[in-house]
């Protein structure tokens, strides 16, 4: 039973979670760790609001969700898990992967669930995209091509773009960890990342200190007798007309899926024209919804997470390597050992 939820942060994604704990947790106290005094948050189900660890620790938390920006993450996660408190860390799980293997282990020994909010993987048309791929329905998959896009000064209406976590590196923004869920569910769809070529640049005018656009190649593990797959990518928070979509591209046809509306079409091999295949609909804060109800269970039966603290690491080492890839001009690996990421460096 699960009677305090901590809220870690209290941004825009800091309040989709306290709302949808209240709705599934209703006879909880929620309450909020921020650098500022809390007003005004009654309405979103909040009892309390801290302002400094110490106090919130005081709270005893039985789980808490990290979503202040990303270079906190990590020292709020390991004290929390220290006073034996379950973790939804949101994505990415931290600006570095310097320490994350830390708080991994920290949870495994304390039987801590410690689970990423990569919430795209809780969509059902992205969940159906994945079956299809695994039953083969456009035959072996031999090229990916996946893009996201969305104009800053319009992502957060109301807000000053140039104050967001996206448009500071102080606060782990920049386009590559904030758009990092198209990394996160390419691993999901596709397996492990062997190696990545990348360029990174900021090409706009946008008042910002990050890069605001990437270009990805990514290169999977082999299937036996087979050419790799790779896989395109590009991410941007320049372009007015929002996007996410994928195209998978296979030996009978191709498969394409719309992120923002939560559609999957097919194209056949010999067709004329794209085909729309059954999905469940998208609805708002769906994929947030599922998000918590697997994430509670896991605390519950002390089952391992969808998506776990190795996968938010081993995002952060293909973030690590695009980035020396861009700074190099070169090809660069992201080696693997089991399910710990030792690192990146370059490919002969």
């Amino acid at each position: 039973m699960i009677e305090r939820i901590l809220i870690v942060g209290l941004g825009s994604i800091g309040r989709r979670h306290a709302q949808v704990a209240r709705q599934l947790v209703p006879d909880s106290q929620i309450a909020v760790l921020r650098r500022r005094a809390c007003h005004d948050v009654g309405e979103i189900g909040i009892n309390h609001c801290f302002t400094n660890l110490a106090s919130a620790l005081e709270f005893r938390p039985q789980v808490a969700v990290i979503a202040n920006p990303a270079n906190f993450h990590l020292e709020i996660a390991l004290a929390l898990a220290r006073a034996d408190v379950h973790l939804l860390v949101e994505k990415p799980i931290a600006d570095t992967a310097h320490g994350v293997s830390e708080l991994i282990e920290l949870c495994r020994v304390r039987r801590l669930t410690l689970m990423v909010g990569y919430n795209l993987r809780f969509q059902p048309s992205l969940s159906r995209l994945r079956e299809l791929i695994q039953e083969r329905r456009v035959g072996r998959v031999l090229s990916v091509r996946a893009e996201v896009g969305q104009y800053l000064p319009s992502w957060r209406p109301g807000s000053d773009y140039r104050q967001s976590v996206s448009a500071n590196s102080a606060l782990g923004g920049g386009v590559l960890l904030e758009l990092s869920h198209e990394i996160d569910y390419l691993r999901w769809l596709f397996g492990n990342v062997k190696w990545v070529s990348a360029v990174q640049r900021k090409q706009s005018e946008l008042e910002i200190d990050v890069d605001d656009t990437a270009h990805l190649l990514l290169g999977f593990e082999e299937e036996s007798g087979r050419a790799p797959l790779i896989a395109g990518v590009n991410l941007d928070l320049i372009r007015h007309d929002t996007t996410r979509s994928c195209i998978v591209i296979g030996e009978t046809g191709s498969l394409r899926w719309n992120g923002i509306v939560g559609t999957l079409e097919v194209f056949e091999r010999g067709a004329h024209a794209w085909q729309h295949l059954p999905v469940k609909p998208h609805k708002k804060d769906e994929s947030y919804l599922a998000e918590w109800c697997h994430f509670l269970k896991c605390v519950s039966d002390r089952s391992r997470p969808l998506i776990c603290g190795d996968d938010g690491l081993a995002v952060l080492r293909i973030i690590e390597a695009a980035r020396m890839s861009s700074r190099a001009g070169s090809i660069q690996s992201v080696v693997l050992e089991g399910e710990g990421i030792l690192g990146a460096q370059g490919a002969a």
